[in-house]
Order: C-alpha cells, then sequence, then structure tokens
C-alpha cells in the first residue's frame, strides 16, 4: 500500500515507517524536525529510513495546508497514520498555542485532506490523557472522557470528535488509538526513561515526581506499532449493533473506532527506577517531589476492543523493555 506516515522522525513514527517499509508498502514521511527536542536525534531517525526501498520524505508541518494538499496529491495515499502533534503535559502549560496549532488546526488538515483525498482509512493518535481526572481502572474506550486536566488532553479528545464527524458526513473511516506511556529504543527525550538515564549516568539526581507512588501503564515501542499496524489493515466499519438509545462510545453507525494501546501491567514509578537501576548497574539520587498539574496519579488500560477486533494485545515485561533501551542508549551516544 501507499502509506502516509506523519511525524515519520519521531519516536513511533519512525519505527512504523521502517516497519512498514519492511513489508513492502510505499511510505511518504511527513515532519517538521522542529526543535521541540533534540534535532539530532529526530535526524538521526530519519536517516535509518531514507536509505529504504519505498521511502520519500517530506520536510512540512501539518499546519501548512498548501504544503499538506500538494504531498497528499502528489503521493496519493491509500492510508494515512497521523502521529504528527505538539506533545507533553506539562508543556501545554507553558505554550498552549503550539498545541492549538498543531493538534487542532494540523488535524483539521489531516482530514481535510484525507476527506479530499478520498483516503481508504485513517488512524491518528489519541492519549491515554484524554481519561483525565477519571479514577475508575483500568481505563475503557466505554468511559465517559469530559474532565480533561491538560489541554493536550482536551486537544486529543477533540481530535476524537473531529474524527467521528468526518467519518460521520463523509464516509471517510477512521480509527482513533489512545496510546499508554511509550518507551524503548530511540524514543522521546523529554519522556521519564530518557530522564532518568542520562541523569544517573552522569551522577546527577532525578525528579520523581507524586513522591515515586504513581503508576503508569508503560508500553513497549514495538507493541505500539504492532497496534497501530493491526489497526491500520483493518478498516474501520460502522458498527451494525450500534444503538443511538445506548450509544457504544467506542464504535458508531459511522466506519469510526477507538482503541486503547497499553500493556494493561501498570507499573509503579519507584519500581520502573529499580528496574533502570538494574539495569545501568547504578543507584538514583532521589529528588521527591509533589504530583505536576496536569497529570494524573494512575494509568491503566482495557483492551478488551483492541483483542476482539484485531487479536492482539501488547505484552512486554518493563524489566525487557528497559533492558533494550539501555543497551540502545549506551550504543547511541557511545556511554
Amino acid at each position: 500500500m501507499r502509506v502516509l506516515v506523519t511525524g515519520a522522525a519521531g519516536f513511533i513514527g519512525s519505527t512504523l515507517s521502517l516497519r512498514l517499509l519492511a513489508r513492502g508498502d510505499e511510505v511518504l514521511g511527513v515532519d517538521n524536525l522542529n526543535d521541540y527536542y533534540d534535532v539530532t536525534l529526530k535526524q538521526s531517525r530519519l536517516d535509518r529510513l531514507t536509505p529504504q526501498a519505498g521511502f520519500s520524505f517530506a520536510k512540512i508541518s501539518i499546519e501548512d495546508r498548501p504544503a499538506l494538499e500538494r504531498a497528499f496529491a502528489d503521493f496519493k495515499p491509500e492510508r494515512v497514520v497521523n502521529l504528527a502533534a505538539q506533545a507533553g503535559v506539562r508543556y501545554s502549560l507553558e505554550n498552549p498555542y503550539a498545541y492549538v496549532e498543531s493538534n487542532l488546526v494540523g488535524f483539521i488538515n489531516i482530514l481535510e485532506a484525507c476527506r479530499h483525498g478520498r483516503v481508504e482509512h485513517l488512524v491518528y493518535a489519541s492519549s491515554s490523557s484524554v481519561y483525565g481526572a477519571n479514577r475508575k481502572l483500568p481505563f475503557s474506550v466505554q468511559d465517559s472522557v469530559d474532565h480533561p486536566v491538560s489541554l493536550y488532553a482536551a486537544t486529543k479528545k477533540a481530535n476524537e470528535l473531529m474524527a467521528h464527524t468526518y467519518s460521520h458526513l463523509y464516509g471517510l473511516p477512521t480509527t482513533g488509538l489512545r496510546f499508554f506511556t511509550v518507551y524503548g529504543p530511540w524514543g522521546r527525550p523529554d519522556m521519564a526513561l530518557f530522564l532518568f538515564t542520562r541523569k544517573i549516568l552522569a551522577g546527577e539526581p532525578i525528579d520523581v515526581f507524586n513522591h515515586g507512588h504513581h503508576t503508569r501503564d508503560f508500553t513497549y515501542i514495538d507493541d505500539i506499532v504492532e497496534g497501530v499496524i493491526r489497526t491500520l489493515d483493518r478498516v474501520a466499519t460502522p458498527d451494525p449493533d450500534y444503538d443511538p438509545l445506548h450509544p457504544n462510545a467506542a464504535t458508531s453507525s459511522a466506519p469510526y473506532r477507538l482503541y486503547n494501546l497499553g500493556n494493561s501491567h501498570p507499573v509503579q514509578l519507584f519500581r520502573y527506577i529499580e528496574v533502570l537501576e538494574d539495569c545501568l548497574g547504578r543507584k538514583a539520587e532521589r529528588n521527591l517531589l509533589p504530583l505536576q498539574p496536569g497529570d494524573v496519579p494512575d494509568t491503566s488500560a482495557e483492551v478488551a476492543e483492541l483483542m476482539a477486533d484485531t487479536g492482539y494485545r501488547p505484552d512486554t515485561p518493563v524489566e525487557e523493555g528497559i533492558r533494550r533501551f539501555v543497551d540502545w542508549y549506551r550504543d547511541y551516544y557511545g556511554v
């Protein structure tokens, strides 16, 4: 297939693109290579893709509508995976407009391009952050998600609503994936595992929020990519059992689906740090801090719908995933 992947120089996008190319798909990667974090790392990810047969790259922002329209017109994608977004919960408190421009303006540009380009299926990144103030665990796609606690989460919920509108009005098949704390080789430097590893190896104290007591459904990168591919290949269709008097939040009478993509085995942050210490062979000096604004105490994914529809659930244990990350980190940075 011809697959357009936005955010192709990103953590998930670059790994996904490699998998698609390996199975014979033609991939157009789109990314603006912004400086939210180390551009050198983004370029290194891209350097793994550019020699591959079937890969082409367009350096554009999804909020640049004319440039995006040209890319769609030239490449004529059959399917699209939208991973480009302004990420990060805490940064949304500092620069809210970045989230409006990329996650809202950029996403409507994607929807319009898919609509006019007659794309067969749009898969897009949502986030576990949409569960916001919810405390019932595990989080289910059947749950109400009307109480976000960060602007980042609000934009991701807005993406789900916007996608449903296009599925309903124009018959555009869309599938939203709520990612749960993705980690692994080639990860993001602003995420905990990357920050902790760098500081522990440098002999610096690490900031441990919520005094290390919160839990996260850490999900390994290869599991995330497998989930993306499984759902990309299963084009969303109308739910024949959808009842508007008793609506299902994850399906519709339109070709629309939502799935959680998480490991379903939450790990306390203290345990996560202990595993990292074992892999590094060093102890961390911990600076214990309160929960940060916009963060939530716990996340846990219910993946029953994903399993029922695709036969797949993520299952890489953190002990294995962290070991692979540390091996990559030492090799990439020569530590």
